[in-house]
């Protein structure tokens, strides 16, 4: 196989189609139940000490989440294929997380946005800082909601940079490690 070909070499046999479904299967299953899980929550009846409470241990659970996917990569039979399966996952957890709090916020401080936020509103308004566009129909409007706001954005560098380079190196090693269990040489080629 020559360098820059798509072409799999000995040893990496490429996912199966009924692998790749079930991989999708688990990951829309897992998406709808974090998305209902939301929606289904009372969080504009939350106190302060809970919201807080909820994010520090919400980001407490994504870092475990991402560190056991990372550790699933390496030993996968197909890690790229895992590893999109762990993308798919730990982000829209991450975004419903800071949704959830902007919920509670902006029930707890009427000041914090221009009003309470839906549970639609919340998610849209991460969504908008999470992709950095930003539109200002909804902005955060004291100082509490300011610091929420430049957490998420801090933590979205965290996770478009630092997750996405972890998570692309485990699966450069879980490829090595699985190449050197078959013989394959460091270039990925079969001999």
């Amino acid at each position: 196989m020559s360098p820059g070909t798509d072409a799999v070499p000995q040893g990496h046999l490429a996912p199966s189609v009924r692998r790749i479904v079930w991989t999708a299967v688990r990951v829309v299953v897992s998406v709808a139940a974090l998305v209902t899980l939301y929606y289904l929550l009372p969080l504009d009846h939350s106190s302060t000490t809970a919201t807080l409470t909820m994010l520090l241990i919400g980001l407490a659970g994504f870092v475990a989440l991402v560190s056991a996917q990372v550790r699933s990569i390496l030993h996968a039979r197909h890690p790229g294929l895992r590893a999109v399966e762990a993308m798919a996952i730990s982000i829209p957890f991450f975004l419903l997380l800071f949704s959830a709090s902007y919920v509670a916020l902006s029930v707890l401080s009427p000041g914090s946005f221009r009003g309470p936020l839906s549970h639609t509103e919340a998610l849209y308004f991460t969504v908008t800082v999470f992709s950095t566009v930003g539109f200002g129909d909804i902005t955060a409007q004291d100082d509490t909601a300011r610091l929420v706001v430049t957490v998420q954005m801090l933590a979205d560098l965290v996770v478009l940079g630092l997750a996405v380079k972890i998570v692309v190196g485990a699966v450069r090693r879980g490829r090595q490690r699985k190449a050197g269990s078959n013989g394959i040489k460091d270039g990925g080629e079969g001999r």
